[in-house]
Formats: C-alpha cells, structure tokens, sequence
C-alpha cells in the first residue's frame, strides 16, 4: 500500500485517486475510498454523499466555492499540484480552512515537493502524496525547516510580535 505524510508522520494511504481519464475507463467506482473530480461529483453528488467514502480532488481554476455546500458531506477535498510551479492550490486550501472553516483532510498531490512541505502545511494542508521518484523520510523533515515564523497562518493568524 502506498504511504503519504499526513499530521506530520508517515502513514499508509487508504485512498484511490480517480480522475477523469480513469473514471472513463470504469463501468462504475471501485470499493473503498475514492477521490474524484470537481465535476464527476458534481454530475453523481446524491449518490457520492450516501457512501461516504468519497473525495474530491480541485484542479488549478476549479474554486473551492464550488464546493462551498458540500464540504460538510466530504471528509477530504484533494489538491491536485499539476507542476510545482502552480501556486493557485495554496490559495484553495487557505480559503478552504478560513474562509469555509474546512476542518477535514486537505492533501496535496501530484507535483510536490519536500521544498514546500512546510509553507503548504502554514496554508492549511495536512496530508502529502510525495511524487514517486522523492524520498518520503526526507520529505517528511520538510515540515520541520523552519522553527520560528514571523507572519501568521492558518493555524495562530497573529504575526510573531503579537505571540509574546
């Protein structure tokens, strides 16, 4: 079973990412925990919402306001990081945690790297899928770069002079 770094320590990963081109190719959801498209639960929501085990995974342009009314019904929305450059993920997964108050599992995928393990975390991820050629021990020591942060983040908003 794959691992991913989720709450700061390494664990196996229980979920299946689905995207459109693997939806296609099934006749219908495979058992266990799934992550899906913005727009395939959008087409199945009634039906998505009564398993349970159901995800969704934002693309860069998908807004987290699409799923604004269902994020009490999902217990992970996924990121997905098409290159490492992209930066749109990091403004989903903080609208996510403080504009809707998202308490459930935000994870990172596709292109990430140890490099921003620590600012995606300040954002509001807490669940990594480290790309398949990275160490994910090394990976895991990303969210430990930096032991003092002067601005705020979703976690304590004040800013380092406002901690003391």
């Amino acid at each position: 079973m794959p691992q991913i770094i989720k709450d700061g320590a390494i664990v196996e990963d229980r979920w299946q990412w689905l995207d459109a081109e693997a939806l296609a190719a099934q006749q219908a959801l495979p058992e266990g925990a799934v992550i899906v498209p913005l727009a395939y639960w959008q087409a199945h929501r009634d039906s998505l919402k009564a398993r349970g085990d159901v995800a969704v995974c934002l693309e860069p342009g998908e807004e987290p306001v699409a799923l604004a009314d269902d994020l009490a019904d999902l217990p992970m929305v996924a990121i997905h990081f098409p290159a490492f450059k992209d930066g749109r993920g990091y403004s989903y997964a903080r609208e996510l945690r403080t504009r809707y108050g998202f308490k459930g599992e935000i994870r990172a995928l596709g292109d990430v790297l140890r490099d921003q393990l620590f600012y995606l975390q300040r954002v509001g991820f807490n669940a990594f899928v480290i790309r398949a050629d990275r160490d994910i021990h090394d990976a895991l020591n990303g969210l430990k770069d930096f032991s003092v942060t002067y601005q705020g983040d979703v976690h304590d908003p004040r800013p380092i002079y406002r901690r003391h």
